[in-house]
């Protein structure tokens, strides 16, 4: 099993390009969190802000893609993606496991937790705050891929996930190098 985990990816298509290819070749699957597409009015626009070049790399995606609708995805969105956004949470069963996608900018903790106990969900995948977090209660697992090219990070690292053989990492765009790291 190889999933690759992203969120927040606001429309920069040369660091999509940069994850897809060093890090999500090869997956069965790509889980996105939400606010692909749109930078979003509170944040400065990046360099490398090209939504049209972005919709023709994830149209062009040969891997399956699982979207949940972020707070800056609009319905236009869904009019260019070749994949669906799923709104706002998106269910997946992966090889027996369940997994719960939603960008998080509407949940508590404590509403989180609770939905992934009633869903008995091995991992729930945020997004939203620009920040990885990867964490384990009561057995289960809460995921932010952070984001990739707007990280809020205090150290300003880009981040994605990926989940190969049970194990999720916390990856450095750049480096490559393992943030985090957690047996599901």
């Amino acid at each position: 099993m190889k999933i690759g985990i992203i969120s927040d990816t606001h429309g920069c298509a040369d660091t999509w390009e940069k994850v897809y290819h060093r890090y999500f070749t090869g997956c069965e699957l790509i889980i996105h969190a939400g606010d692909i597409l749109y930078h979003g009015p509170r944040n400065e626009i990046p360099s490398e802000y090209n939504p049209k070049q972005l919709i023709t790399s994830l149209n062009a995606c040969s891997i399956p893609m699982i979207v949940a609708s972020g707070n800056c995805d609009a319905d236009v969105d869904g009019m260019v993606l070749t994949m669906p956004i799923q709104s706002p949470y998106a269910y997946i069963m992966h090889e027996g496991m369940p997994i719960v996608v939603n960008h998080g900018h509407t949940l508590t903790e404590h509403t989180k937790r609770e939905m992934a106990e009633r869903f008995k969900v091995s991992l729930f995948i945020t997004g939203h705050t620009h920040v990885a977090v990867l964490e384990k209660h009561n057995g289960i697992t809460y995921l932010n891929p952070g984001s990739p090219a707007m990280s809020k990070r205090s150290d300003g690292r880009g981040t994605v996930a990926r989940l190969m053989d049970h194990v999720i990492e916390v990856l450095d765009v750049e480096t490559g190098e393992v943030l985090m790291s957690e047996r599901l």
